[in-house]
């Protein structure tokens, strides 16, 4: 394990059999604005659906100035075979052993096992290297997608939290998935 602020010294890269889990940069706005100009792909997210690249940089500046301020980190998934972005995920960190897990991904990749093979590697990662003994997940109840996700990844459903989120102009009730340490099997 290492030292907690050690870990925000260098974004790590990761790499699964698929894809490199990297930092984003500028210079991936335009694939970034791309996966977020889709409704179907922010139709659960607390971000409205991009209409301009200058949003997608605004993105990927505000998660490395979260990096940056050890708030969270936030992987961009990219391809192996020529490392283009595709989806990001990534922790929001609440305190020191307690971290909530964030991701999307590209509507041509659903269901091809992508998110399963980044999210595996991030919660060892998180585990491992980042100390966590908890990770949790709110997902909106109607997300039986990210649902089933989670439940694979060994996730337990610990309750309804009742107009817990309010993004788009509405309130939102949110599942809420836990992951901890003692249970965890990689």
């Amino acid at each position: 394990m290492e030292n907690f602020s050690a870990v925000f010294k260098n974004f790590p890269q990761l790499t699964t059999k698929n894809l490199i889990l990297r930092e984003t940069t500028l210079a991936d706005a335009p694939a970034v604005f791309q996966i977020f100009a889709d409704d179907e792909v922010t139709k659960y997210h607390d971000l409205d659906t991009a209409t301009s690249v200058d949003q997608a940089k605004f993105l990927i500046e505000r998660r490395a100035e979260r990096f940056q301020n050890q708030q969270g980190i936030r992987w961009g998934i990219a391809r192996k075979e020529d490392n283009l972005i595709i989806g990001s995920c990534g922790y929001s960190i609440k305190n020191r052993y307690q971290a909530e897990i964030g991701y999307e991904l590209a509507r041509t990749y659903w269901r091809k096992g992508l998110m399963t093979e980044a999210l595996s590697e991030i919660i060892k990662w998180g585990f491992q290297q980042l100390d966590l003994n908890r990770i949790e997940a709110f997902v909106l109840p109607e997300n039986n997608a990210s649902i089933k996700l989670l439940e694979n990844l060994q996730f337990v459903e610990e309750g309804l939290l009742r107009e817990y989120g309010f993004w788009k102009g509405k309130f939102h009730n949110l599942q809420v998935f836990s992951l901890l340490k003692r249970d965890y099997s990689n």
